[in-house]
Order: C-alpha cells, then structure tokens, then sequence
C-alpha cells in the first residue's frame, strides 16, 4: 500500500444512488480539506456506463479486480428489499465479484459497506460471525446470513466497516474520515455539507 490512501466505490446496475454518492462527496470533501486519499468508481466488468436504481447513469472510472491496491472498498446496496433479481442480489450472486471481494480482503482492503451492500459482502462470506448492519428491512436476511447483527446506525470491525440504511452511509464515510484523519476533518467536511451526523457508532474492533 501506498502511504495515499486509495478507496474504491464499486458501482453495479440497480446500485442505489445515495448509498454510493454520498460517501463519495465526503471522501472528495475530506480531500480538499487535507485527507490525503484518491477515490475512484469501479465497476464489475469494464462497461461505458452503469444505471443505478432511480436512473443515474455513471460512467465508472475503471473496472474492479483483485489486483487494485485498495486501503478501502465501499459496496453499496439497492433493490435488495424489493425481492427481485436486480441490484444487490444480482451482485450477491456474481460469483467472480464475491471472489474478488474476498480476494482483496484476504490482500488487507478493509471492506465497507452501505446499506444492503451489507448482504454482498454476507455472500461473500467475510461477515460469518462478525458485527454487522445493514438496512432495517433486511436485518433478518443478514441474521440467517451467519453475522452477529448490531442495530448501530454504523459498526466498526477493524477491517470491516458496516452502516444502516441509505442516509446511514453518509455517517459511516464522516466516520471513516475521522476515523483516518482526525475528529477536525471530519467535522469540517459535515459542517461544509450542512449535515447532522447521527445515531451511535459501533466499533467493536480497532482499526
């Protein structure tokens, strides 16, 4: 790893939008503030463009794979409490991104996850008996999924970092700001974004 931090915010078809663009305005806020980090969108497979829930369309700035030098991988969720093929569960059965998620893990990425993002990384097998939440529609599915679910607005497990629902993944990045550059940082970044940070934080690990 390099001493700038990387994040990745992977971006599949269905993704809903404020779980992936919120935290990337608080990490694009933190780095003009003096956070000494890049962010990038990652999709799942080289493509022009992906669409996400409600109809934004981004075009990603690479592709994600195993061997991207990520300190942070932001998973969001979307459509997982709709029940249907698309979105969240559509990833959650990508077998090739659940390796790869897995593979950056085992490499020292520490995951993130928003929303039912929470569920991807359940499939992937790296939330077996650890704290974890995700939006309150889907705690039961992340219950039978093997994690020790705590109903925090956001949980902090060293290496993997789980937040509620939607809004939630705005606290969750303020709190990885704090978290990496200081209290100041991230209060100067919710100050300038004119946001309440609330709920509790859960850390059950250091960092």
């Amino acid at each position: 790893m390099t001493d700038t931090k990387r994040i990745g915010v992977l971006l599949f078809d269905g993704f809903e939008e404020l779980d992936a663009v919120g935290p990337y305005k608080v990490f694009g806020n933190a780095a003009r503030r003096g956070a000494d980090w890049t962010v990038e969108t990652l999709a799942t497979e080289p493509t022009e463009r992906v669409t996400a829930a409600y109809g934004l369309r981004v075009e990603p700035d690479g592709v994600l794979s195993a061997e991207r030098d990520l300190d942070y991988l932001l998973v969001p969720g979307g459509g997982w409490n709709d029940g249907g093929g698309q979105g969240a569960r559509d990833a959650a059965d990508d077998d090739d991104l659940l390796a790869t998620i897995r593979a950056l893990h085992d490499a020292g990425t520490t995951l993130v996850s928003v929303c039912t993002g929470a569920m991807i990384l359940a499939e992937a097998g790296v939330l077996d008996g650890r704290p974890a939440v995700t939006h309150h529609e889907a705690l039961d599915d992340l219950r039978e999924s093997g994690a020790a679910v705590v109903e925090a607005r956001v949980v902090d497990d060293g290496d993997v970092v789980t937040a509620g629902g939607i809004t939630a993944g705005i606290d969750c990045a303020l709190w990885l700001v704090e978290r990496e550059w200081g209290s100041d940082v991230a209060e100067t970044v919710a100050t300038t974004m004119e946001y309440e940070r609330g709920g509790d934080v859960r850390r059950t690990a250091e960092k």
